[in-house]
């Protein structure tokens, strides 16, 4: 039997994986809030209050110095968030963590350019000169400040091109390379905090707190971005032994590797990879594992959506990867016994078919749905037949174009149905099972919108986005 085949027709392993405590997502959150009130106790303790009344030219340097402490404490936390520590990844997964990266991030932004304008102000007052020729004597004149300038140079290029209009534009392979100049930007406004910053060296334990804040930062980045992938992808070796075409533009690539039983992985979750083919390799893109690890065998399937993806088609057997990861919520750890329904769009199957295999459902207990354009673009079609037949999973094809109205996630074939009357049809019970729903945003959001309807408290819905 080959290689592909057989990493199909294999069983699950019971797997010994670690469980992220609840506490544990309440704990960051309160250390986040935390951080914010010790820089504002920080400002406040250095006369912050005083000087708002002590004239317009103080008053207003007061104010951006808050404004200033507050941008540099949240772009630390942005780092700290998408440093990929475990913990926080599995409390929280992708999805909810960039919505915040973003949220604090334009936050931090904002309030950076109102730290540059009202700084400026408010020393332009005090010294009853123009505000341009202020700047400019601030920028030339001041310890850190050309440091400064080029990391607000920088910052505003990553804020640009992570407009959505803009990252509409990009292929995400540019983006990403652009998003990592905000690490650069970060480590460019140090100085002028350490040269300049009243708040940063007014006392010891003000210094103590940012020194703390970016060692924590900067130990997250070298940790969990660089040393533990790296450790990782030395220990287990992986390697390329086939790659097998599952539908147009749709590819699974299985690799092999060396105690791959220590990986802790389960099914649903993706890693970062980067494969050693040539140029471009060091750009990583998020596939997920569409069956669980067995033995020394992993396989991924990835969609053709740009360079990146379109390059693992033409992978040779032999090529190494290296990997970071494994990441996403998407797993059986939320399942709380009982009944499944997986709702599936595309390439979307890929999370849901690894976790049909591993998760201890009884037989006939599962559903999946499976939304594609055609039967051409249904990929693993034996393989679901393959559970059907050993596990009872009930496989249903929603097959065509999506229905002409909005905001839903049925084909036209069952458009004069509801969205919830579809979903009851094809899962009788899914107000009593578990949901796990992957597909583009649009419609996972149609579907998500339409199990919450049809009953299944919010707790049992279980969705993750990876959209960059």
């Amino acid at each position: 039997m080959s290689t592909a085949n057989a990493a199909r027709t294999r069983p699950p392993v019971a797997r010994r994986l670690p469980v992220t405590p609840r506490w544990w997502g309440d704990l960051v959150g309160s250390a986040a809030l935390l951080s914010l009130v010790v820089v504002t106790a920080l400002w406040i303790g250095n006369r912050g209050l005083q000087e708002l009344s002590a004239g317009p030219g103080p008053g207003l340097t007061s104010i951006g110095r808050l404004a200033g402490l507050v941008s540099a404490d949240l772009m630390l936390i942005q780092v700290v968030l998408m440093a990929r520590v475990p913990w926080i990844e599995r409390s929280y997964g992708q999805d909810r963590i960039a919505r915040w990266h973003r949220l604090a991030g334009f936050t931090s932004f904002n309030l950076l350019l109102g730290h540059v304008l009202l700084t400026t102000l408010g020393y332009s007052a005090t010294a009853e000169g123009g505000p341009l020729g202020q700047f400019w004597l601030l920028v030339t004149t001041y310890p850190g400040m050309l440091l400064a300038t080029a990391a607000l140079a920088l910052l505003v290029m990553v804020v640009v091109t992570s407009l959505r209009a803009a990252r509409r534009r990009l292929r995400y392979e540019s983006w990403h390379l652009l998003h990592l100049y905000a690490y650069l930007g970060t480590g460019l406004a140090l100085p002028h905090q350490l040269w300049t910053g009243a708040d940063f060296i007014s006392s010891p334990g003000a210094r103590a707190y940012w020194w703390g804040l970016y060692g924590v930062a900067a130990g997250s980045v070298l940790v969990f971005r660089l040393a533990v992938p790296a450790w990782r992808s030395a220990r287990h070796r992986l390697e390329v032994t086939a790659v097998v075409p599952e539908a147009p533009g749709v590819t699974s690539v299985h690799l092999r590797g060396r105690h791959l039983h220590r990986l802790p992985v389960r099914a649903g979750q993706f890693f970062l990879w980067r494969f050693l083919d040539g140029p471009g390799w060091s750009r990583a893109h998020p596939f997920s594992l569409s069956a669980p690890p067995y033995g020394d065998q992993l396989r991924i399937t990835v969609k053709d959506l740009g360079d990146g993806s379109a390059r693992v088609a033409r992978l040779r057997p032999g090529t190494k990867a290296l990997i970071e990861g494994p990441y996403g919520r998407l797993t059986g750890e939320s399942f709380t016994g009982g009944g499944v329904t997986m709702l599936a769009c595309g390439v979307g199957v890929t999370p849901l078919l690894a976790l049909l295999w591993e998760l201890p459902y009884a037989p006939g207990r599962a559903v999946l749905v499976y939304r594609a354009r055609s039967v051409a673009e249904l990929a693993f079609r034996h393989e679901l037949d393959r559970l059907a037949a050993q596990r009872g999973v009930r496989v249903h094809y929603l097959l065509g174009p999506r229905a002409g109205r909005a905001s839903s996630w049925v084909s036209r074939d069952t458009a004069h149905l509801s969205d919830v009357e579809v979903l009851r049809w094809y899962a009788p019970d899914v107000a009593g099972h578990d949901v796990y729903v992957c597909g583009p945003d649009a419609w996972a959001d149609a579907a998500r919108t339409a199990v919450l309807r049809a009953g299944v408290p919010a707790e049992r819905v279980h969705l993750e986005r990876f959209a960059w």
